[in-house]
């Protein structure tokens, strides 16, 4: 008598946070998210006195108290890509798995195949391994020959299926790994299809578990979705150690590469790259190319130092104040938040009387970099008036500060190393918070104006 085949067992997941649902529903119970329920075939329940999924043959960790566990700095490994390893706080951390995620084409493949060329390079006695699981091997073969990707330990592996490459990164023991791309692979035990939430779930723990037992530091490539996030269940971040963005593209010849979460290093630091016909450039100096084409007796131009974690960054901010052709007036902004703009909007048409807000406001940050600093508000606020009152700002000037509701001109953070950055680019004046002259010295060659309020800036800027 032939026994009945095993019920398969169907569940709904959340797209977003991973949340499990035995029927549909119209939102996450968990994120409050609408329709992202998807449903799934449930993973298969681990037999009694079966190893837990994800360890593989390596042998479980024992605990220890805290005070004999011996505390010393990590030693970082460096890809030689100074952009990235600027990113990641130095170099990959051994253990370290790292999330890039990115819009189509922008470059991510590109990076990460250069920085294993270089780690191969670096360590000429082990092997280093890229796995390719939308690309075949001889299509890896002509872009690492267009890159002038040429290291002899350099190993790569066309597999979707995540045993095979458990597998093989385990018997060639690398010194870094890249999954290009992790939607794409699977675990043949779950019968969902490659991309759902429960398989993207199970292979990255089944990684994570990897590069934790052998110290082996792996990259991870993800799809974003339209909105611009990893594609994947939101827990997926939350498994990685460090999770960076590429950001860019389209008419853009610049790429930033901006960390959203680091365990070991800055949350906020940012890389800057230029795509070129030989794959992606190195941009050491970015405040220099932000400002390259900057108009300097243009109206509606203003320049301000932002903060990416250790870097500070000179970006200019432009400024369109035209009359509105429709009933109610446009307000657009890139690489700046427009609800920040219709605030600091109102603030000048309330504090110092300008009849702003019946007018299209468009503000752009040039270059295609996205700013969040507050201490770009007072550029911001600069930027619109001169557009509005047709007078270009004084050349060579810097304009930095916090606007508050009330037209106060607030501190800000590390005035010192802004004005630093300023002064090596030639800039001989700058338009500072008052308070925040207590708590920087004027560098060699600029002259500091403290301000207290959004009129008495603009005030010294006419």
């Amino acid at each position: 008598m032939s026994r009945a085949a095993p019920k398969i067992r169907t569940v709904f997941a959340c797209a977003e946070c991973g949340q499990q649902s035995p029927k549909w529903l119209g939102q996450c119970p968990a994120c409050k998210q609408w329709n992202t329920l998807q449903e799934e075939i449930a993973a298969p329940e681990p037999k009694a006195g079966a190893a837990p999924r994800g360890w593989g043959t390596h042998a479980a960790a024992r605990p220890l108290p805290l005070r004999e566990v011996e505390a010393r700095e990590e030693q970082r490994q460096r890809t030689g890509i100074g952009e990235l390893d600027r990113v990641l706080g130095g170099g990959v951390v051994p253990g370290a798995l790292v999330l890039l995620g990115g819009d189509p084409g922008i470059g991510k493949s590109t990076l990460v195949l250069a920085a294993l060329d270089r780690v191969a390079q670096a360590n000429p006695d082990r092997p280093v391994l890229y796995v390719s699981g939308e690309e075949s091997a001889r299509q890896v073969k002509l872009r690492a020959d267009r890159l002038g990707v040429s290291a002899a330990n350099l190993q790569v592996l066309a597999e979707t299926d995540a045993l095979k490459v458990l597998q093989a990164v385990e018997s060639l023991a690398p010194a870094a790994v890249a999954v290009d791309s992790i939607q794409t692979q699977y675990l043949p035990e779950l019968q969902s299809a490659p991309g759902t939430v429960t398989q993207i779930r199970e292979v990255t723990a089944r990684l994570m578990a990897l590069a934790k037992t052998t110290e082996t530091p792996v990259f991870l490539i993800g799809h974003v979705t339209k909105d611009g996030s990893i594609a994947g269940p939101r827990v997926l971040e939350h498994m990685v150690d460090t999770v960076l963005y590429f950001e860019g593209g389209g008419a853009h010849p610049y790429r930033v590469l901006r960390a959203h979460k680091n365990r070991f290093g800055s949350a906020s630091e940012i890389g800057v790259f230029e795509m070129k016909a030989g794959g992606l450039a190195e941009v050491a100096n970015p405040s220099a190319l932000f400002l390259a084409e900057r108009p300097e007796d243009a109206p509606g131009s203003a320049v301000t130092a932002v903060l990416n974690g250790t870097r500070t960054v000179l970006v200019e901010v432009q400024a369109l104040v035209a009359p509105t052709g429709y009933g109610t007036p446009r307000r657009t902004a890139l690489g700046v938040d427009g609800n920040r703009v219709a605030l600091l909007a109102a603030v000048l048409e309330k504090k110092v009387g300008l009849e702003i807000l019946p007018c299209d406001l468009f503000v752009n940050v040039a270059g295609g970099l996205s700013v969040d600093d507050p201490a770009a508000d007072l550029a911001v606020v600069a930027a619109l008036a001169s557009s509005f009152r047709e007078r270009a700002l004084p050349a060579r000037t810097l304009v930095l500060g916090e606007v508050g509701l009330a037209g106060e001109v607030r501190a800000v953070s590390q005035p010192g190393i802004r004005l630093a950055e300023a002064a090596r680019l030639g800039f001989q004046r700058a338009i500072v918070p008052a308070a925040s002259l207590r708590h920087a010295d004027a560098p060699e060659g600029i002259e500091l104006v403290g301000v207290t309020t959004v009129a008495d800036a603009l005030d010294r800027l006419a």
